[in-house]
């Protein structure tokens, strides 16, 4: 009779404590939440010497470079930086890296030439741009705690291998920090298309037909 009663006890008691708890649920995280993709500065940026006889071969294959890593990973214009000074050769250099890079493909307006304090008016002329680049956590470092609990938080480390691969894998970071601007629609064929819809005519774009024997006779 006494153990009946102790147990008729405990369990209401544990009964009223279930029923008091108004603690708040955790919500579960996904690994996206638990690691945010990001991107952190750089800067690719080139040392040209002065020559008297202006660029080298050499040189030039180098802005040729840095103009097509400026098309696929650069933000805001390249600065041209020469020496400040009165040397000629140097001003020459710097003019000579602007149209360069404008031959390379580079549009006049994301050029842009200043001056930097340099120990001497010989000094190289610099050349470069800002990038950015996608952060990739070392998981390594990352405290892992896999065992067992009694909430819906996440475990340590959840989601770093896979953040990782994404930083490691995507081509141009730029796309982390916002979406690329879509060039204008080709409305060209739309319009064709309605026309012949409005003159009865079929809207369809002609099919080729298969000859027989026309792709052996195309490979020779």
């Amino acid at each position: 009779m006494m153990m009946r009663s102790l147990l008729l006890a405990f369990s209401a008691t544990a009964l009223l404590a279930g029923c008091a708890s108004t603690g708040s649920v955790t919500p579960p995280t996904n690994a996206l939440s638990q690691y945010a993709l990001r991107v952190e500065p750089g800067l690719d940026r080139i040392a040209l010497a002065v020559h008297e006889d202006g660029l080298s071969p050499n040189q030039i294959a180098a802005l040729r470079d840095l103009a097509v890593r400026y098309a696929d990973t650069g933000t805001g214009r390249i600065q041209v930086q020469g020496p400040a000074g009165e040397d000629p050769a140097a001003s020459r250099q710097t003019w000579a890296i602007r149209s360069a890079l404008e031959a390379a493909g580079v549009p006049g307006q994301n050029i842009e030439v200043a001056a930097y304090d340099a120990p001497n008016p010989r000094a190289p002329v610099l050349a470069g741009f800002e990038t950015v680049r996608a952060v990739i956590p070392n998981c390594a470092a990352e405290r892992r705690d896999m065992g067992g609990r009694f909430s819906n938080a996440p475990s340590l480390g959840l989601g770093c291998a896979i953040n990782a691969n994404m930083a490691a894998q995507i081509a141009d970071p730029r796309d982390i920090v916002g979406a690329r601007v879509m060039t204008p629609a080709d409305s060209g064929r739309a319009a064709v298309v309605f026309d012949n819809y409005r003159k009865g005519q079929p809207t369809a774009a002609p099919q080729e037909t298969l000859v027989q024997g026309a792709i052996a006779q195309a490979v020779e």
